[in-house]
């Protein structure tokens, strides 16, 4: 693991596998960080090179203003960090956020990717901005503490909730996220508040691959539908899943990830 300067901010990288093998770059979801894909490093690590690596303003990158959080700022970064570690053309695994991340790269960075595959995300506007929005504020002036209950809900499915097969992996985001500083409402907003993808994804040069949980409490498989009618795509929605099934259903979308990766020529 290590930082790597780009655009002014220390980015926290894990990159992993041969350098001379096709790479894969994941990017995290709000509330998150890149050891939400370590399911994914464990089992491609071997015939790919996996990078994962934390947004500004989350994990263990660089603090960053509100302002410089939007989803422009981060796929700029995103697109540095792949010219820095000369990554291209990679493919672009994204949860949530990281989708969003994922399919502006495909729509302005086509000759940095190979693809884009995200899972659990949007390409739209937020159309829970009256439920959202307030949870925002309050984690400004609280933190994550008052609303831990809301946050597992929205990041996972009922099946994983419900599973006392795992609670010590509850227990951990649980504590993940009690423990995140109340800066993260920086990040929790540009989110709330990021503009529509898909009117950029029309000439979409790359494959896009998107993934839905049929558990999802935030994007369900109808936004994933959305992103492939856009890109002329695919999508694919995975049983038992909610926000966070490259965590829930780590098995599927590991199967799913190397399934799109083999079928592009």
């Amino acid at each position: 693991m290590k930082h790597v300067v780009i655009n002014g901010c220390q980015i926290w990288v894990e990159d992993t596998g041969d350098t001379a093998k096709p790479a894969i770059l994941f990017s995290h979801s709000l509330f998150f960080d890149h050891t939400m894909f370590h399911h994914q490093r464990d089992e491609l690590a071997g015939d790919y090179r996996v990078v994962a690596y934390d947004h500004r303003g989350q994990g263990k990158s660089s603090p960053a203003e509100r302002a410089e959080q939007s989803m422009d700022h981060l796929t700029e970064d995103a697109a540095a960090l792949i010219k820095a570690l000369n990554l291209a053309p990679c493919h672009v695994i994204g949860n949530s956020m990281g989708g969003f991340i994922a399919l502006r790269l495909a729509a302005r960075y086509p000759e940095l990717i190979a693809s884009a595959v995200p899972i659990n995300s949007s390409g739209e506007e937020e159309h829970k901005k009256a439920d959202f929005a307030p949870l925002v504020e309050s984690m400004a002036a609280n933190g994550t503490d008052p609303l831990i209950d809301t946050l597992m809900y929205i990041m996972f499915g009922d099946t994983f909730l419900a599973d006392p097969g795992r609670t010590e992996e509850k227990d951990h985001w649980r504590r993940k996220m009690l423990n995140l500083p109340k800066s993260i409402a920086d990040s929790a907003h540009q989110v709330v508040f990021r503009q529509s993808i898909l009117h950029e994804l029309k000439d979409c040069r790359v494959p896009v691959f998107a993934i839905a949980g049929d558990e999802d409490h935030a994007y369900g498989p109808k936004e994933s539908e959305n992103i492939a009618t856009a890109s002329g795509g695919k999508y694919h929605v995975v049983g038992k899943a909610g926000h966070s099934a490259s965590i829930e259903q780590y098995k599927n979308i590991n199967n799913l990830i190397l399934n799109h990766i083999k079928g592009i020529i």
